[in-house]
């Protein structure tokens, strides 16, 4: 049998089987999409060819570094994985480990296009993020 716990809400619910069962699967995809939103956006911005190929040597770093940060978040529990702080977590990750696979295989990592990638990463990452956290706030008036 279950103990009840809390949910973010404050209601009482049956605690997850396990972590696994914890991780809202939802924010992760959200969050692989929006890497691969960036790093095709990216792609036709300069007029790299729209390959699946392509697709996957751009995007693949930088998911690495998110799907890192993931692991992170579903073995730990805290900080709530759809939470500002995680999302600052997922970010970092996701920047630093894709920045640096991106100069291990040879790939550009110019401060213009660091600073690009960051900011672009941060507003989808940490952004919808954010844009929850104040949308529950505001209807919880």
């Amino acid at each position: 049998m279950s103990v009840p716990a809390p949910d973010d809400a404050g209601q009482q619910g049956p605690r997850p089987r396990s972590r696994a069962a914890a991780v809202p699967w939802g924010a992760f995809v959200l969050d692989v999409l929006l890497v691969v939103l960036f790093a095709l956006i990216g792609r036709l911005s300069h007029a790299e060819g729209l390959t699946f190929g392509g697709l996957v040597t751009t995007a693949s770093p930088f998911l690495a570094g998110t799907v890192g940060a993931w692991a992170v978040l579903a073995t730990r529990g805290r900080p709530r994985p759809a939470g500002v702080a995680a999302g600052v977590l997922v970010w970092a990750s996701t920047l630093v480990v894709g920045m640096l696979l991106r100069a291990i295989t040879g790939q550009g990592v110019a401060l213009s296009f660091i600073l690009v990638a960051g900011t672009v990463t941060a507003l989808f990452l940490i952004g919808w993020r954010a844009l929850g956290a104040y949308l529950v706030r505001r209807t919880a008036r």
